[in-house]
């Protein structure tokens, strides 16, 4: 997967794509504009400093004079402070532009991730997008703020000191100028390469990022499998090509510089010969203050040209970074509300809440088919109606479309085929915001967030009071235990909620869903990975929750659905059974060999738990 994520764009500098990027950057345009205006008076001090060099060798120096001296270094003294003030502006401005310029695509990387499906995140890996949020992000920054400023600097410097060279004598213009075009034939050479190199970095950076955060999640399989070594083989293997690839674009950028300083040099020692030859033997031709302004220009030319070298190959490097970072903030989401629909009800982030109706919580499947990315289909023309207040449990093996059906519920993912109604209506006519908050989604391993249990449970909905959050913990039974804390209901729950046990973890979910007041509940395995206590505890809980609710619970143990509307038993996205918990039972059908199956297990495990006891 992350081979199709990390695709290459481009082949050589792309202008497309950093126009791509500036349209990104609106909120921070008149803070470069400022920036580059500050640098371009710089180019134009520097510039001119030459030329004083050349008045006061002329005029004051070979004339053996004083007259006008006081003027003169005014108006060299105002230079200076033209160009200190300049450069402060332009560093001023640029640090404010690179630290609002990480913070904006950050914004917008985040939103576009909120905004993506599920499907999104099954095809990327984790340390692509960690990548694009952090290391991508900030090199982006920091090129745009001072990298494209120095471009500005740099060919401002190059464009005036050209005029003033050709200005003041043409022959000895063209000697420096002449110079250029090799330099330009060296720069498209290294440029291909440079980039090539780059691009290897970033991609490899990509997957030491998601190694890393494998790394750190895992670590508890890694130590149990005795995988310590082969992990840090691979790891080895990865850092090596990232080493590898930036050492060689390293060396390239290394000597392209010194190429372009050897040229640079070359043109002021023909400048000196031929300039020198002039004042010496064709007097009035060439002054000595003149020659001695071609050898500044000729020698502090090459310097910005050296530096806007530099600067594309760092633009190289860096758009290695800005592809992936447009690209990720290019992705359309598959799932997305119509035009007409986000005029009507709003989107996630703007919603207009006053325009929606209200959810009984009526669910239909009319003709349904649905295959993944991959191809398979899961579901094949299912139909399915559910009343408001229905519980319905869906059993089968893994693989018979169980989740796929509550995530299409969820609108999670669309049918490939068919529609969907809730309440009557298409739900691709509502907005997606409508929808998933009527939701309540409990997980078989429930996710908290860093935090109190207070914030957790707030998660749910986040204008709840605190009466509210304790009356949906009581309702859940979590109560007992978390006044049992040393902090009650302001105890942290540590990274993941890894600081409680996955019950109490179930049932701080549990309430953070039911806080909510949702319309309808999607419990996923629920309780198949707690002990039998806390799963007695939890039906509590879920009898509480889904009452007067639609419902959808996928049920590992069958004990757990007995007292269920309806139960449907699934098999490759079809229903093989339909019926009460009792009704299966007379069929004596597969729902019934399951549950005799299932109930010999539990017998078996209860007395080698009592024997053992």
């Amino acid at each position: 997967m992350q081979q199709q994520q990390e695709k290459d764009f481009t082949r050589r500098l792309d202008a497309g794509l950093w126009l791509k990027l500036a349209g990104y950057l609106k909120p921070y345009r008149r803070l470069l504009l400022l920036s580059a205006a500050a640098l371009v008076v710089s180019a134009l001090c520097d510039t001119i400093f030459p030329l004083l060099t050349r008045e006061a060798i002329d005029r004051f120096v070979s004339a053996g004079q004083t007259a006008g001296l006081a003027g003169f270094a005014a108006r060299y003294a105002a230079t200076i402070l033209v160009q200190v003030a300049s450069i402060f502006a332009n560093c001023w401005l640029s640090g404010r532009a690179e630290c609002g310029i990480n913070r904006h695509i950050r914004l917008l990387g985040f939103r576009r991730l909120s905004e993506l499906p599920f499907s999104y995140y099954d095809q990327t890996p984790v340390g692509y997008i960690i990548a694009r949020m952090t290391s991508d992000t900030a090199r982006l920054g920091e090129t745009v703020a001072w990298g494209l400023n120095d471009l500005i600097w740099s060919g401002s410097y190059v464009i005036i000191t050209a005029v003033a060279m050709l200005l003041l004598d043409v022959r000895l213009a063209l000697i420096v100028l002449s110079v250029m075009p090799v330099i330009a034939v060296a720069a498209v050479w290294f440029q291909k390469r440079i980039l090539a190199g780059y691009r290897v970095v970033r991609k490899t950076n990509s997957r030491i990022t998601g190694a890393f955060n494998e790394g750190i999640m895992g670590a508890k399989t890694t130590k149990t499998l005795q995988r310590e070594r082969a992990n840090c083989a691979e790891f080895s293997e990865l850092t090596h090509t990232m080493r590898t690839a930036s050492v060689r674009a390293a060396v390239l950028s290394a000597l392209f510089m010194p190429i372009v300083s050897t040229l640079g040099s070359v043109a002021a020692a023909l400048v000196l010969w031929k300039g020198g030859h002039d004042v010496f033997h064709l007097p009035g031709l060439l002054s000595i203050g003149t020659l001695a302004a071609f050898v500044q220009y000729s020698t502090g030319i090459f310097e910005p040209i050296s530096n806007i070298a530099r600067i594309f190959a760092d633009m190289q490097a860096s758009q290695a970074a800005a592809e992936r970072v447009v690209g990720m903030l290019e992705t359309e989401p598959e799932i997305s509300d119509t035009p007409e629909v986000v005029a009507r009800y709003g989107d996630s982030f703007e919603p207009r809440r006053e325009n929606w109706p209200a959810l009984r919580g009526d669910v239909e499947f009319d003709g349904v088919s649905f295959h993944y990315s991959t191809g398979e289909e899961v579901l094949h023309d299912f139909s399915l109606k559910v009343e408001a207040g229905q519980t319905v449990a869906l059993v089968g093996e893994t693989g018979s479309g169980k989740s796929t059906i509550v995530n299409l519920v969820c609108r999670f993912y669309e049918p490939t085929e068919g529609r969907i109604l809730i309440d009557g209506v298409d739900y691709r006519e509502r907005s997606i915001l409508w929808l998933q908050s009527h939701l309540g989604y409990v997980l078989q391993q429930p996710h908290l967030f860093s935090g109190t249990i207070r914030e957790n449970i707030r998660f749910g909905r986040l204008d709840a009071t605190d009466e509210e959050i304790e009356r949906a913990a009581r309702m859940v039974g979590a109560e007992s235990f978390i006044l049992g804390l040393e902090h009650g209901y302001d105890t942290q729950v540590g990274e993941g909620g890894g600081l409680l046990s996955t019950g109490q973890k179930q049932l701080i979910s549990f309430a953070r869903a039911l806080v909510a007041n949702p319309s309808i509940f999607i419990l996923d395995e629920a309780t198949s990975s707690v002990d039998t206590e806390t799963e007695q505890r939890l039906q509590s809980a879920i009898a509480a929750a889904l009452k007067g609710r639609t419902s959808f619970i996928i049920a590992h143990r069958l004990s757990t659905i007995r007292s269920a509307d309806v139960i449907l038993v699934i098999r490759d996205g079809r229903i093989i059974e339909r019926g009460s918990h009792r009704e299966l039972l007379r069929q004596r059908g597969y729902y019934y060999q399951l549950y005799v199956n299932q109930f010999r297990e539990e017998q078996v495990r209860a007395s080698w738990e009592q024997a053992r006891a």
